[in-house]
């Protein structure tokens, strides 16, 4: 099994909602690191899972959508509290559409809010 990751990193807003969080009711920012891992079985004709240059700019594409943003005010958040876990499930599969990469059988999008606390969310291809 090949796997092939890149990473970002992305300030971005959110507060929580549903319930009593203390300070992360209140709109804070997060230092997020976003780790994306794509695997697959096989290799293309040049010898590529994927092409990591399409890879880092859909990616890119992402993380300049959502940089400075408050995620409590984007449509895809909607009705949801914006956690770190509902955040890796969107990003996992606004990625999975946008990437053109016939090989790949598994997509995960990890997310670390701080330097001890992280998320994942991982979809079959």
């Amino acid at each position: 099994m090949y796997t092939l990751a890149v990473r970002r990193q992305l300030i971005a807003q959110h507060y929580l909602v549903g319930g009593d969080w203390g300070a992360e009711n209140q709109r804070h920012s997060h230092h997020y690191l976003i780790e994306v891992q794509l695997q697959g079985r096989e290799l293309d004709q040049h010898g590529y899972l994927v092409d990591i240059v399409e890879v880092e700019a859909r990616l890119e594409e992402q993380i300049n959508y959502y940089r400075d943003k408050t995620l409590n005010d984007l449509p895809e958040f909607a009705g949801l509290n914006p956690s770190i876990e509902h955040f890796a499930r969107i990003l996992c599969q606004q990625l999975r559409h946008l990437l053109a990469a016939p090989n790949l059988i598994a997509l995960q999008v990890t997310i670390w809010e701080n330097d001890i606390a992280w998320t994942a969310y991982r979809e079959e291809c």
